[in-house]
C-alpha cells in the first residue's frame, strides 16, 4: 500500500509538472515575432576617421578625407513559425547605415570644405531557420541560420557608376538564449552576419555578432 502510495504521488507530480510545461509551452504559441539591435564592428573597424592628415604640404595643396563617421548598427525584424518542439522556421529583415562627411583640407591639414550627407547602407532579406536544442518555461537556448541577399546602395558609386547593387548575404546564430515572461521574452545571440558581391567586394564580414532582441509569442 505505502509503495502504491509513492507510485501515485509519483504520477501526480509527473502530470502537475506536465501541466505547468504545457501551460508555459511554445508549442501553444508557433508563431513568433522579434525586433532587435545588433553590433557594427566589423563597420566599426573598416570604415573609421583618418588615423593620419598631410600637415606639410603648401596651403594650396588639397586632399578629401572621409571624417566623423557615424555608425548606425543593426536594426532587425524577424518572424518565425514553430513547425516542431525543436525547429522554426520565418524570415528576417535587416537595415543599417554608416554615413560620413567628405571632408577637403590643405596642405596644414585646415578645413576648406566639408561636404556632408555620404552614406552607404546595407539591406538585408532573407529566410531563416532555427534548432531549439533546450526548452525550459524561462529559459530556450538555440542556434540558427539563414540566407538570402543585401542590397547595398547610397551615395556613392562602384567602378561601374552604380549606386545600388545586390550581394548575397548569410547570417549564424551559433548560440542564442531567450529568457521567457508568459508569452513575452528577450533575447541575446551571438553568430555573425556576412554579405559580399564577388570576392572583391565585401559588404559585410562577421559583422552583427552580438544581437540583442525582444518579441512576442502567440
Amino acid at each position: 500500500m505505502k509503495r502504491l502510495f509513492c507510485i501515485v504521488f509519483v504520477l501526480c507530480s509527473l502530470a502537475t509538472g506536465l501541466y505547468a510545461e504545457s501551460k508555459w509551452s511554445y508549442l501553444n504559441r508557433r508563431h513568433e515575432t522579434r525586433i532587435g539591435w545588433g553590433d557594427q564592428l566589423f563597420e566599426s573597424l573598416i570604415w573609421h576617421n583618418p588615423t593620419y592628415r598631410v600637415r606639410t604640404m603648401p596651403e594650396s595643396y588639397r586632399r578629401v578625407y572621409h571624417e566623423n563617421y557615424h555608425h548606425d548598427q543593426h536594426i532587425w525584424f524577424e518572424y518565425q513559425y514553430r513547425h516542431k518542439g525543436w525547429f522554426s522556421f520565418g524570415g528576417m529583415a535587416d537595415i543599417s547605415f554608416v554615413d560620413w562627411d567628405d571632408v577637403t583640407r590643405n596642405g596644414k591639414g585646415d578645413v576648406v570644405e566639408r561636404d556632408k550627407g555620404h552614406y552607404f547602407y546595407n539591406l538585408v532579406i532573407m529566410p531563416t531557420i532555427r534548432f531549439t536544442y533546450f526548452h525550459h518555461e524561462y529559459v530556450n537556448l538555440y542556434s540558427g541560420l539563414g540566407g538570402g541577399m543585401c542590397i547595398n546602395g547610397g551615395t556613392e558609386e562602384d567602378g561601374l557608376g552604380r549606386k545600388t547593387v545586390v550581394g548575397a548575404a548569410i547570417n549564424f546564430t551559433v548560440f542564442g538564449i531567450s529568457a521567457n515572461y508568459n508569452q513575452w521574452f528577450w533575447t541575446v545571440d551571438f553568430g555573425g552576419m556576412y554579405a559580399l558581391r564577388d570576392l572583391n567586394t565585401i559588404f559585410m564580414l562577421s559583422s552583427r555578432m552580438i544581437n540583442v532582441g525582444a518579441g512576442i509569442r502567440f
